[in-house]
């Protein structure tokens, strides 16, 4: 029986490379026949999602809940000592220093990416900004956020935080940042589907001694982490009634 496994379409691309590697790093370790399936946005990922064709997914937080509640999924691993953050940016040359400063009606660069997207427009509260009174420009990446800034189609843009810092010297160097959320308690979760639920502990043991071999190591590398850390079902309910405290 073969499985697919899927990550989050707000990876960052510097590491698009390293999920394919740490795919068959995973099915020579289980044994198990595991093919990565990437999608381009995350309705295409949802729509996989409803219909059952996804056993094994690197979730953001949002969809975590949904996938807890609605698929069965089981939670295994988190990246150790990494979390997820939001910033908010400006084209380096506007005036505006203070979230709070930014007028009503802005024109916001934003992706679909929807736990980043929740966590900025609460830092865009200082300035009495959301929903109802700023202008969303769709953004399918946070590569075109920055160019909707540079180009000025766009007077701020929400990021994720690993994904304005993977950005090249050059365009952030014709960026500001406004602010940097500092939340700590928002990740990204390594998940099981139901079909993988009997191989749960043995995927769990192997994920968490990959940073104590060389091979492993590498891998983790590749992704931009150090080590997984175990996500047991307590800290994931946590993680959910932290995810709809902060949509209300």
């Amino acid at each position: 029986m073969s499985f697919k496994f899927t990550v989050s379409p707000d990876f960052t691309p510097n590491h698009l490379s390293g999920w394919y590697i740490f795919n068959t790093w995973l099915q020579k370790q289980t044994g198990l026949a595991i093919h990565l399936k990437m999608y381009s946005d995350f309705n295409a990922q949802r729509a996989a999602i409803a219909n059952d064709e996804i056993d094994l997914i690197y979730a953001n937080p949002f969809d975590a809940a949904m996938l807890v509640r609605e698929k069965g999924f089981l939670p295994l691993v988190k990246p150790e000592g990494a979390s997820d953050e939001a910033i908010i940016a400006v084209n380096a040359e506007n005036p505006v220093a203070d979230v709070a400063d930014l007028p009503q009606g802005l024109k916001l660069a934003v992706t679909d990416d929807p736990d980043v997207r929740m966590m900025g427009m609460i830092l865009l509260e200082p300035g009495d900004l959301d929903a109802g009174n700023i202008e969303a420009v769709p953004c399918t990446t946070y590569v075109v956020v920055a160019k909707q800034l540079l180009r000025g189609d766009a007077e701020a843009g929400i990021f994720l935080a690993e994904a304005y810092d993977d950005l090249s010297p050059m365009i952030k160097k014709q960026l500001k940042v406004l602010v940097r959320s500092q939340i700590s308690v928002i990740h990204h979760v390594l998940m099981a589907g139901p079909e993988l639920s009997a191989q749960r502990e043995e995927i769990r043991r192997h994920l968490l001694a990959m940073a104590n071999e060389p091979k492993g190591q590498g891998v983790l590398e590749s992704l931009g982490f150090t080590a997984w850390a175990a996500v047991d079902d307590e800290a994931m309910e946590f993680s959910i009634d932290l995810m709809d405290t902060l949509s209300m």
